[in-house]
């Protein structure tokens, strides 16, 4: 890994703020903490598959190591010099996603890297700390333990569960925040819409290029929508906006949907409301059999382009080279578990404000 320079883009009242991004993915929290001012120097992730998206998006450097083996070493060279640190990262959330097919006990090898988090947080001693993961993390021993360390370690440590439609990301997607500084209390910034003012599935994909099952677009590759089969596209014919399965008549529901247990999944086989935000991306969001992704009026799913602008990636964001082969499960993975940038940049302006009123407040005492 080339030797990080210490940088000086968007300096905080004379103070600029270095960050390494864990778990770094495709680098929707890198891009959204670089709109807000904050100086990315290195992003880490064990998934070779992030190194291109991450690289060819943002300034950062990419690390391809496991958290499990990185030390303060790693760090050394991106944090050199710099006048603040910034730890940031959402460690994988499969063990306490709602949308796992089963519930992750604590033996589960991932819940250990919140703890290798913390173990980087105690060696590595940055002067701010954020986090970002699912809800249900916040009512685990993990999530407890991990903020008593930060507490220990001398932080202020503020979590919430947020909306993010209420930072402007077009999906009804809810996270769990956490900022933590050692330069005093933090929290995150108030919402920057109202709910009758969320950005909507037609305000975020409602001008690109039509398209059918199957299709790819040729000015986007990314815009490609998977293929359908005559029955699914029958039941997709058959959907209603804001519906499911439940809308078709009788020869169209799948059987395992006629017994008891499949009326627990209503929201499967549906379409997109135009006029409201998305549901929430997952990593299968490109099949119209795994949630309410069907196109609001288009008879598909949506492209892994829609599902990547609903995540508040730019249009242009780039997952693959050029002339490369796009395959729907690496890229509706990266995409799927991105923090989405909207997110990532509410963050980003809660810890430039907050670094802004402590240089201001020490300015007066002085």
């Amino acid at each position: 890994m080339p030797r990080q320079q210490q940088s000086n883009r968007n300096p905080v009242n004379g103070k600029t703020i270095k960050a390494v991004d864990l778990f770094c993915g495709a680098g929707g929290l890198t891009h959204g903490l670089e709109k807000a001012g904050v100086d990315v120097g290195l992003g880490v992730d064990l998934d070779p598959a992030c190194e291109y998206p991450f690289s060819a998006n943002n300034k950062a450097e990419f690390l391809l190591k496991s958290v499990e083996e990185l030390t303060a070493e790693d760090f050394a060279p991106v944090f050199e010099g710099s006048d603040l640190t910034l730890l940031a990262g959402c460690a994988p959330c499969q063990p306490f996603s709602t949308y796992s097919q089963s519930w992750a006990s604590p033996s589960d090898k991932r819940w250990n890297l919140l703890r290798q988090f913390a173990r980087l947080v105690e060696e590595v001693k940055p002067d701010l700390v954020t986090m970002e993961n699912v809800p249900r993390l916040e009512k685990q021993r993990v999530f407890h333990d991990f903020v008593a360390e930060l507490e220990d370690e001398g932080f202020h440590v503020f979590s919430k569960v947020v909306k993010c439609a209420d930072y402007g990301v077009p999906q009804s997607r809810q996270r769990l925040v956490l900022l933590a500084s050692k330069l005093g209390p933090i929290e995150l910034i108030k919402p920057t819409r109202k709910p009758e003012r969320y950005k909507t599935v037609r305000e975020a994909i409602e001008s690109l290029p039509p398209l059918k099952a199957g299709e790819i677009c040729a000015c986007d590759p990314l815009h490609q929508a998977s293929a359908l089969s005559p029955l699914n596209l029958k039941r997709i014919r058959a959907s209603k906006p804001g519906g499911s399965w439940k809308d078709w008549k009788d020869d169209l529901v799948a059987d395992c949907h006629k017994k008891g247990s499949g009326k627990t999944y209503p929201s499967v086989y549906g379409r997109m409301s135009w006029d409201e935000p998305s549901p929430t991306m997952t990593t299968q969001y490109y099949g119209f059999g795994n949630g309410r992704f069907g196109h609001p009026d288009q008879d598909r799913a949506i492209s892994l382009r829609e599902g990547a602008i609903l995540q508040s990636f730019p249009r242009n964001y780039k997952f693959a080279p050029k002339n490369a082969e796009i395959y729907f499960k690496v890229v509706g993975r990266l995409i799927g578990n991105a923090v989405p940038v909207k997110l990532g940049e509410a963050i980003g302006k809660s810890i430039v404000r907050h670094v802004a009123e402590h240089e201001e407040a020490q300015e007066r005492v002085a």
